[in-house]
């Protein structure tokens, strides 16, 4: 009896992954019908919000051509009688009301087109976004490497440079020094010894100083470097700033519309709850409470009213199928 027991939920086991396997395919599917269906509505969306905007376009040129000889009255230097220019005025205002609202119109309308523009092609744009950010990372990083490399060779030429012409003057004075010892303790031959290095010395720090304006060339060529350098990476770092900022507002765009489906999903369990909660009898406190904003370009906040809405679609048989 255990044993046979012990087979069957083996084979309800096994059973159940196997099921659990080709479920999954079609989870996957759906939501890739689901993906292509999103893309779909936003091109749909797209063709026709395109269409009213060319047709306010298309009333604001109308109206413009209407208003352009008017236009070019008023603003040329043809003397008009008064009653004449009022007239002209009065006609030039009524043509411009429209002409505005229209423009005004077709401009929201370009920034809802650029909206779902951006949304349906996210993805592409976002990888366009993260691949310049890295080139500019990578460019800036390049860029600091050098400017390392040159910091540090900038200090050792201004140390050697220094050092140069210090033992070179110590030197000189030395000798000096060496030369006035000589006469007072009345040492002739050190006097001659002192002189010749005197003169040694001498020659030593004119070479020195040679050296040492060549080393300050050098140096002035390597600072101006630097300050090129770190244009550059100025440069990188303003550009990486500026992509990133505006993959932010792209990320932002879709997190919105990411939001206001989970929200609209939220809704829709919302509305199933207060159906069932009014069957039963009870009442809606906490629901009631609900606030929740619409994110992007609509300014609006779904609340307990949506959800009264909403319940009245759902059927007994909609809220038991869980």
């Amino acid at each position: 009896m255990n044993e046979l027991q012990a087979s069957t939920e083996q084979h309800e086991l096994l059973a159940s992954r196997q099921t659990a396997g080709l479920a999954q395919p079609v989870s996957d599917s759906t939501a890739a019908t689901g993906h292509c269906d999103k893309k779909q509505r936003l091109i749909d969306e797209i063709n026709q919000l395109t269409a009213q905007r060319d047709k306010h376009l298309n009333d604001a040129e109308q109206h413009h051509v209407k208003m352009a000889p008017l236009e070019a009255l008023l603003e040329g230097d043809e003397v008009i009688e008064e009653e004449r220019l009022t007239e002209i005025r009065n006609e030039h205002s009524s043509l411009k009301v429209p002409y505005d609202a229209s423009k005004h119109r077709a401009w929201l309308l370009d920034a809802k087109i650029t909206r779902r523009e951006k949304l349906l092609n996210h993805e592409t744009l976002m990888a366009g976004y993260t691949g310049s950010m890295a080139n500019w990372k990578a460019d800036e990083q390049e860029l600091n490497e050098k400017r390392d490399s040159l910091s540090t060779r900038l200090a050792q030429i201004q140390q050697q440079a220094e050092e140069d012409m210090t033992k070179a003057r110590q030197a000189e004075t030395d000798a000096a020094t060496a030369y006035a010892q000589a006469v007072a303790w009345g040492d002739t031959e050190g006097e001659k010894n002192a002189n010749a290095d005197a003169q040694k010395a001498a020659k030593n720090l004119a070479t020195a100083t040679e050296h040492n304006r060549r080393q300050h060339l050098i140096i002035t060529a390597l600072e101006q470097e630097l300050a090129i350098v770190d244009q550059h990476i100025a440069e990188a770092q303003r550009e990486y700033g500026s992509i990133q900022k505006t993959a932010m507002f792209l990320a932002r765009t879709v997190l919105e519309e990411q939001w206001n489906e989970q929200a609209q999903a939220l809704m829709e369990l919302g509305g199933k709850l207060w159906n069932v909660q009014g069957m039963l009898g009870g009442e809606h406190l906490s629901l009631m409470k609900l606030v929740l904003p619409q994110e992007g370009e609509d300014f609006h906040s779904w609340t307990w009213r949506e959800l009264l809405d909403r319940s009245g679609k759902y059927s007994v048989q909609d809220i038991l199928s869980l």
